[in-house]
């Protein structure tokens, strides 16, 4: 097994080794918090050994349920908004083809719904769902979050319109609470398949739940390899008790160390377009784990060579308040070279020959250089392929990252009060009844 690799040589220019070497007592502290369950949020810390405890007889039932759902439809809405749906979609969107909406010959389509209140986005998505064979998989835990419930009954009343109430019930999945809840009760009314979000994963780390695993596998990914590869990851970052054994230490380590250092905002940077929703699912992972008590890194991101045309004026001589975190993949899964043209106009036939990963990594390498030089920390993460099992480990190094990140910065990592303040509002402004 080949582990994540973190490089922190390029962060050292604003604090230096010893910076972060000094960490080492903290991070540890925060891993001990984590494994013994003894700190704050400790009623959420399910997803810790959740690689190791998977039901099989779940996954057995999943795989059932999907088989069945496949054979139904060649496209699958999945309604949920933030942890519900962005761990699927960061996982699907980085193993899946940029350009799968045009060919679905071999397995569904995932579209999204529940994640806006945009009536121009659902009027197109009915559009769509008027010319497709298609399924259903809703996802929330109470069945009254505005956004989900929202989409949901559009969805649903679409659905049996086109179906009747007796198909559309079998077209449904809903991944809800275990024993109460408004989607609970629903979906025991009307006889939807229905797997539970466990009270003690929060939804920003329950991709490895059903919540991710049912979409992830309804898109046609390997999830056992999924799943292995978290767990191949948990068992580095449970036992491994120094910063050069354990990547997730590390990383909490030098993000901390930079943190205190005065950097306020972070930056994951990727080179492949396939990782744009990693970023996503990562914001929300650090933004509503560690934005606490007017603390914390801002997470932000940027995707290189593309916004190096946008942003990397910015990120080179604007103000120094920012490091980066580059994802970095080794081995593409195809070569494709630049051809030879005799005219030469373009003036680029001194790269005829390389493929497009070498003219890439060249200029992620040229990014990093000059971002140092123009004093912004730069840290690499790296992975050898994109597949379900490296997918796997990444979502498990940052959620452990994460939990002992936000311990270090000395806030609870696995609540998020400040969620509810823009909900309050929006009732009181919508007449709804007790606000």
């Amino acid at each position: 097994m080949q582990k994540i690799d973190v490089k922190i040589s390029n962060a050292l220019n604003k604090i230096g080794q010893n910076a972060v070497s000094d960490m080492l007592p903290e991070v540890l502290a925060a891993k001990e918090h984590l494994l013994k369950g003894d700190a704050a949020g400790n009623d959420f810390l399910g997803w810790v050994d959740l690689p190791e405890n998977i039901d099989g007889s779940m996954l057995a039932s999943l795989k059932a349920d999907v088989a069945r759902l496949a054979a139904k439809s060649r496209l699958m809405v999945v309604i949920g908004i933030g942890g519900s749906y962005l761990g699927a979609r960061m996982v699907i969107e980085a193993l899946q083809s940029e350009f799968a909406a045009m060919d679905r010959s071999e397995k569904p389509y995932i579209v999204y719904a529940g994640h806006t209140l945009s009536e121009d986005y659902y009027a197109q998505l009915l559009k769509v769902l008027d010319h497709e064979d298609y399924t259903v998989t809703v996802i929330s835990k109470s069945g009254t979050t505005t956004e989900p419930a929202v989409a949901f009954r559009i969805v649903k009343a679409h659905l049996v319109n086109k179906y009747g109430a007796d198909e559309a019930s079998k077209r449904i999945v809903a991944i809800t609470d275990a024993r109460r809840g408004a989607l609970h009760e629903i979906a025991v009314q009307e006889g939807y398949p229905m797997y539970v979000i466990p009270d003690n994963v929060g939804g920003r780390f329950s991709v490895l739940t059903p919540v991710g695993l049912l979409p992830i596998a309804m898109a046609g990914y390997d999830i056992d390899k999924l799943i292995a590869g978290a767990r191949d990851m948990r068992n580095i970052c449970v036992n491994g008790n120094t910063l050069e054994d354990n990547p997730a230490l590390m990383y909490a380590a030098v993000r901390n160390a930079l943190y205190r250092s005065g950097v306020k905002v972070e930056m994951m940077v990727s080179c492949i377009p396939n990782l744009r929703y990693l970023a996503e699912w990562w914001k929300q992972l650090y933004g509503e784990s560690e934005g606490k008590e007017h603390k914390g890194l801002l997470p932000h991101s940027i995707s290189i060579t593309t916004d190096l045309h946008s942003m990397g004026q910015y990120v080179q001589d604007g103000e120094r308040l920012m490091m980066e975190t580059m994802v970095r993949v080794e081995k593409p899964h195809a070569t494709v070279p630049v051809p030879t043209d005799e005219q030469n106009l373009d003036g680029i036939n001194y790269l005829v020959g390389k493929s497009l990963t070498e003219i890439n990594d060249c200029a992620a390498n040229g990014t990093i250089e000059a971002h140092v030089s123009g004093g912004v920390p730069v840290v690499e993460i790296t992975v050898p392929t994109l597949d379900e099992y490296t997918v796997g480990q990444l979502i498990y190094f940052f959620e452990f990252a994460c939990g002992v990140s936000g311990y270090t910065l000395g806030v609870n990592p696995f609540d998020q009060p400040g969620v509810e303040a823009y909900k309050k509002n929006m009732f009181r402004l919508l007449g709804k009844p007790g606000f």
